[in-house]
């Protein structure tokens, strides 16, 4: 990998590091590094874990758990996830260097071949992630459309096809991440708004319905299957909604170093961007970080936990994948919630997208001039609305958000956050460490490993049975 050393305008420089003769190119960054307080980065992470994804978490994570098994999920979830953070936050100095990118990382400690398998599971992750926000998207048009015209005419798959054509407008429209502006700002205050309605009416309803049952549904063998896809689901809440990052690892960036940017063959992806948190806090790097990372885990956590919560005790086991497909109100306010988190979420993947767009623009796309000219306007059309076309056709095939949400986590999660920041950590800090602390960490790498094939495995049989059961382009 190529190691980065911060420079004197508050950039970084690239460096070369040689593994078996073999150059890992890691383009500089145009970001400004050690300029922002531990609340502001930690407000930052804090608006990333409350995507429109925490609208399926009761769903997707309590039913299939129940109370105790969910909520002490949650809690195990939160402080894995916290302690995981903070081995890669103690590693963001490491060999006297600053490493701003996750994958520069573990090119540092490993080599080469790891630089890009890292690379390669963050873009699985980022495909993944981008499938189920617009499983999302369609789920929020569909509830928009019943609350107007419940004739049942059109189709869950229908609209993500709706859904999908919105993303890939927007897309065209937006041509790179500093083109965004104001609408990350618009970002936050839908995630506000869907957040604070799903809470308010939830806990109406829970007022006004008689008991619910909530016991977990299945038996046997696919209760098993079910509880291992939902601990998938509990560290998968923890790697979403990287918008808020990518905000500030752009902010402060002035003309010339964003024309930089774009040019340059890199865009950070939500592991990156978690990274990237790092070098912009302020000196001392660790130490601030840290404070982010138990602020973003404290008080940061409360919204997501209050909306899963609140949302399984009004309706149990009869809980919607979508929340907001469960509550009741006045129309305008449903509707506003669910517009809300419909343009979040085109927001949102726009972001995880980004990454693979600019691989594609900066490849393939000769682009030369403004981003509206014919030429690189008909690129964009082309690879982006053919790259949300498979997301969509994708999503409309298995819209089982809960599954993706599990094979994400499966894929991705398990391997980059647990296994791979112990096993990095042993790494770098063994020789000084004790044999306690060295089978601890190798625990976790054996225990993350094994949920990790359990979770790939469970999460493949749910989608397969849930094919069977719904078939293709089911209508949930």
């Amino acid at each position: 990998m190529l190691p980065t050393t911060e420079s004197s305008n508050g950039g970084a420089r690239p460096a070369k590091l040689h593994d078996d003769d073999h150059t890992v190119d890691v383009p500089e960054t145009a970001h400004q590094i050690s300029r922002d307080s531990w609340f502001q980065v930690g407000f930052v992470l804090t608006t990333g874990i409350n995507s429109a994804y925490v609208l399926g978490y009761s769903g997707t994570i309590m039913v299939p758990l129940g109370w105790i098994g969910g909520v002490v999920g949650l809690l195990l979830a939160t402080a894995i996830s916290l302690y995981a953070n903070t081995l890669v936050a103690k590693l963001h100095e490491l060999g006297g260097k600053r490493h701003i990118r996750y994958r520069d990382l573990a090119g540092h400690i490993y080599g080469r071949k790891a630089y890009v398998l890292t690379w390669a599971l963050q873009y699985v992750n980022l495909f993944m992630i981008n499938t189920g926000f617009i499983i999302l998207a369609g789920s929020a048009v569909k509830a928009v459309y019943v609350l107007f015209r419940d004739d049942n005419m059109m189709k869950l798959p229908h609209f993500i096809a709706i859904a999908g054509f919105v993303c890939a407008v927007f897309a065209v429209g937006v041509p790179h991440l500093s083109a965004l502006r104001i609408w990350l700002a618009f970002s936050t205050f839908f995630s506000f708004v869907y957040i604070v309605i799903a809470f308010a009416l939830s806990f109406k309803d829970g007022l006004q319905t008689p008991a619910r049952d909530y016991s977990i549904p299945g038996s046997g063998s696919g209760k098993v299957f079910q509880t291992i896809g939902a601990a998938a689901n509990l560290v998968f809440a923890f790697n979403t909604g990287m918008l808020p990052e990518i905000q500030v690892c752009h902010g402060g960036v002035n003309q010339y170093l964003e024309a930089k940017l774009i040019q340059s063959n890199y865009y950070p992806t939500p592991l990156d961007c978690c990274v990237l948190c790092q070098a912009t806090v302020r000196q001392p790097v660790v130490g601030n970080m840290l404070k982010a990372l138990y602020f973003q885990f404290t008080a940061g956590v409360l919204p997501m936990y209050a909306v899963t919560f609140v949302g399984y005790w009004a309706y149990g086991s009869s809980t919607s994948s979508y929340l907001l497909s469960s509550v009741n109100g006045l129309l305008w306010v449903k509707a506003f919630a669910n517009i809300s988190a419909l343009l979040q979420t085109v927001i949102a993947l726009h972001i995880f997208a980004s990454p693979m767009y600019e691989y594609m623009d900066t490849q393939f796309g000769n682009i030369k001039g403004g981003p509206l000219t014919l030429h690189n306007l008909s690129f964009r059309i082309m690879v982006r609305g053919g790259y949300l076309a498979v997301n969509t056709f994708v999503a409309a095939l298995l819209p089982f958000l809960g599954d993706f949400m599990s094979l994400t986590g499966a894929l991705s999660t398990f391997p980059l956050t647990f296994i791979l920041a112990n096993h990095m950590y042993l790494m770098a800090k063994g020789a000084k460490m004790g044999s306690l602390q060295k089978a601890w960490h190798w625990l976790n790498v054996a225990v993350f490993s094994c949920m990790s094939v359990a979770a790939a495995i469970s999460a493949l049989k749910l989608i397969a049975d849930h094919s069977k059961t719904y078939s293709v382009f089911a209508d949930l």
